[in-house]
């Protein structure tokens, strides 16, 4: 299936109206797929997998702004370091440190988000609250000039019980706000709370996300 289209400019629309950036997740979707999508105006694509993400950045404009927002392993970083716009699955200091050296080497400044665990599933990767103080402190007595920590994401619960994933939602925003503060002089305060896929981005905009990644419902299920 293509892009839906109609689809695509109803959740644009109504994200732009708040405020909220729309990445639009396009792993293990063709590159014509993003192509179309592009054409439309739109720049903001996640992936999921370093190959995969490689792979498209080189055969799509250069103007893209790609986010990995997977699992990211250190020994991978080195592959979308050059390019890549924002790291959305922080998990821990040595990924920050590797990051920075990363950075280094390719002369740039690589945002990153600090992904929390807040959903009850033993699947999902990140930080707990005592994690992320702990990070944020390590990072805050080292002076990291290239890489740049601007906010917080999580995943809620794969679930039907709405309540339960708008609850998540609020513990995060909470940690978000209790985190935004500047992590050091150098450091700009956390602008990005990344929440919210194709079946709950509305709560999570509603409990205050200022990012969301859709992808099946611009792009279809997933083959």
């Amino acid at each position: 299936m293509a892009v839906n289209r109609e689809e695509y400019q109803r959740i644009n629309d109504e994200l732009k109206a708040r405020n909220v950036t729309l990445v639009a997740v396009s792993k293990t979707k063709p590159v014509e797929d993003i192509q179309e999508l592009y054409d439309l105006g739109h720049r903001n694509f996640g992936e999921n997998y370093v190959q995969e993400l490689t792979e498209k950045a080189g055969q799509l404009p250069k103007d893209i702004r790609w986010h990995f927002i997977g699992h990211l392993q250190s020994n991978k970083v080195k592959y979308i370091a050059p390019f890549v716009h924002l790291i959305h699955g922080v998990d821990s200091f040595k990924l920050l440190q590797e990051i920075d050296k990363q950075a280094l080497k390719n002369d740039r400044i690589i945002d990153c988000l600090l992904q929390v665990y807040i959903a009850k599933e033993e699947t999902k990767f990140g930080l707990d609250e005592e994690e992320l103080d702990q990070v944020i402190t390590q990072f805050g007595k080292l002076e990291m000039k290239n890489v740049r920590v601007i906010g917080l994401m999580g995943m809620a619960s794969f679930t039907d019980d709405m309540d339960k994933v708008r609850g998540e939602f609020r513990v995060l925003k909470k940690l978000f706000d209790k985190t935004a503060t500047p992590l050091t002089t150098h450091h700009s305060p956390f602008t990005t709370l990344s929440m919210g896929m194709s079946s709950d981005y509305k709560i999570a905009v509603g409990e205050g996300s200022t990012m969301v990644r859709i992808g099946s419902l611009l792009f279809g299920a997933r083959s």
